[in-house]
Formats: C-alpha cells, structure tokens, sequence
C-alpha cells in the first residue's frame, strides 16, 4: 500500500525548498523503505538547489540519514526489517566499470544518488538503495550518527587519499561539518592540526576542539610557513574561491593539496613550483567501505563526535540558506 512522508523537496531547478507530502511506494529489487530518524543538511543539498537542471522532479533532497528499515525489496539480504541503518550519497555503481571493479564505486560514471539521481531521505520516510547501506550502532543518537554518513566519511576520505601520518602538520580549509570531524580524525592519528577560516567563531571552535593552530585566512601562510614550516598536507573543505591557492600556498615541499570542496572556479597552478617542490595535488570524493566503518567505530568508542545543532523539517528551507552562507558550525541536524 501506497504511503506518504513529510519531505524536504524542489519542485523545479532554483526553486525555493518546499516541505511537503510526497508519496513513497512500496520498496523494488535491491531496495528498503527506512522510516527515518534524522537527516543532516550538507552543502551538496545547497549546490543542488542552485542547478539548473534535475534528474527528477519533484525531488526530495538529502542524503546524510539515519533511520529503521520497515520493508525490503526482492534480492536484499545485507539488511533485514528493524535494522537500524545509514544511508548516504552514493547509492551504487554500476558494477563492472573499470572504477567499480577496482573498488573505487564512488567513481563510477554511471553511480546513482540519494537526494540527487533518486529520491533522497530528508523526508519522514523513504526507499533507498539497500545495498551501501552500513548498520548503525544502538549506542549513537540519531542526531550524532547521522552527519557520519556524508560529513565523516568524505573527512576521513579526504585523510586518508593525504596518507596522514603522526608527526605531521595537517591545515584543514574550512571548519564546517566537514572540517570539525577531519580535526578529531587527524588528532586521532597524531597528526599536528592546523585550522584555517575567516569567521572568528569557527576559530574558537577549533580551537575548543583542540587544533595546535588556529588562523584566520588572510593569515595563514605567514602562520603556516614561515612559522610552522608550511603544512605536510592542506585539505580544502570549503568552496571558497580564495581557499585553493591559498592552500598551495602552505605546502611544504613534497606536500599534498587535497580538494574536497565543490567549486565552478578554475584555478591556475605554477607547474614549476610544483615540480621542483614535488606537490601533489589531488582531488577527493566521498571515501572507502573501510572509511565509512572506520568513523562510525570511532564515534561508537566516544573518539570523535560531531557537533550538531537539531531542527524541525520545518526550519530546512532557512538552513539551507545559513549553510550557503557560512553560518551554521558543526552540522545541522533535521530530527523526525
């Protein structure tokens, strides 16, 4: 029998987000319905109000859920009715593309995703693709595991295509959803942390957190290299256009530039600086099977948690212009 949720949606590309009732259907092959708990609101969420074209409409929108499973479809057999599950942007491969078949599903070209390709889960309720949905812990409140599913995973990604090692200096560009739980992570790991925004509040924050620095943008190579020796590894979580070269700018030879954050910009890079400083630059989207187990272990052991502010689905409209703007701190949470 047909059933309804409450959803988050865009009704038409660059519309305004609309709450409303949207019809959710019984669950297909390789699919679950999950009534949900809590979904976190990412800046994927806000980059996709601004296309000008969607895949489907009206599309629900959201992708970083947690919630219980109440039916499944035919051929589901990792998770089972009343299972407590995560679910994330990435929804599957293809399955026998080169990517797919080295284990790098995230990078196939033809991956469908929650809340963008297929229905997302900023809604009461959902049918999601069953089979990358990972088990979610008793001990985690919905709130706390549900920015785990994008926010922590891309973090601990992001660590991990660096190579991160103890000892090192890592700068962190951008102190958001991301960037609070790549703190904790590089903490963690013994890695020396550097933190580097333009908002006074995100620096105390980070500071709270417990980085070794905390600098504000227009400040950060002095800091960063004069001081500090330049960074081992920079790792831009923000889209803003001035965070990139900026970062290059902190490297120290042999460094990594890692690029997490979504941006139209197009940057010019001095091929000979990086030659002759051996700087690898390198983008990073999402994280392994691995990475997604790992920051839901270290959440479940109390090692790194993250901040989270909760809200009404009736409040998503407004936060999704808070987050465009840079104003949210940790991650906004919407609880059901």
């Amino acid at each position: 029998m047909e059933r309804e949720a409450i959803a988050a949606c865009l009704s038409v590309p660059r519309g305004p987000v609309e709450i409303r009732k949207m019809p959710v259907a019984a669950p297909g092959r390789g699919e679950a319905l999950v009534r949900m708990e809590a979904c976190g609101i990412c800046h994927s969420d806000v980059m996709i109000t601004g296309l000008d074209k969607l895949p489907l409409t009206p599309l629900v929108l959201g992708h970083e859920g947690i919630g219980v499973v109440e039916e499944v479809g035919d051929g589901v057999a990792n998770v089972a009715v009343g299972d407590r599950v995560g679910i994330t942007y990435f929804a599957a491969g293809c399955g026998v593309c080169e990517a797919c078949r080295a284990g790098f599903e995230r990078y196939c070209a033809k991956q469908t995703n929650h809340g963008y390709t297929r229905q997302g889960v900023l809604a009461t309720a959902g049918i999601v693709a069953a089979r990358n949905l990972i088990r979610v812990p008793g001990s985690l409140t919905a709130e706390e595991a549900a920015p785990l599913c994008c926010a922590g995973w891309t973090a601990m990604g992001a660590l991990g295509e660096a190579g991160v090692r103890a000892g090192q200096l890592v700068a962190i560009f951008g102190f958001g959803g991301l960037g609070h739980l790549a703190l904790q992570y590089a903490k963690h790991a013994g890695a020396r942390t550097a933190v580097v925004d333009v908002g006074a509040e995100k620096l105390e924050f980070a500071r709270q957190l417990g980085a070794d620095v905390a600098v504000a943008a227009e400040d950060a190579r002095k800091t960063l290299v004069k001081e500090h020796g330049g960074a081992d590894a920079a790792i831009v979580f923000t889209a803003s256009a001035a965070a990139v070269p900026a970062a290059f700018s902190c490297l120290k030879r042999r460094g990594s530039l890692i690029l997490v954050g979504l941006t139209a910009d197009t940057y010019t890079f001095s091929v000979t600086e990086t030659v002759l400083k051996g700087i690898r630059i390198q983008g990073s989207y999402l994280g392994s099977r691995a990475d997604l187990e790992r920051v839901f272990e270290l959440a479940e052991r109390g090692v790194a948690r993250p901040k989270v502010t909760v809200y009404g689905i009736e409040a998503a409209p407004e936060l999704m212009g808070e987050l465009e703007r840079g104003r949210l701190t940790g991650r906004a949470v919407i609880r059901f």
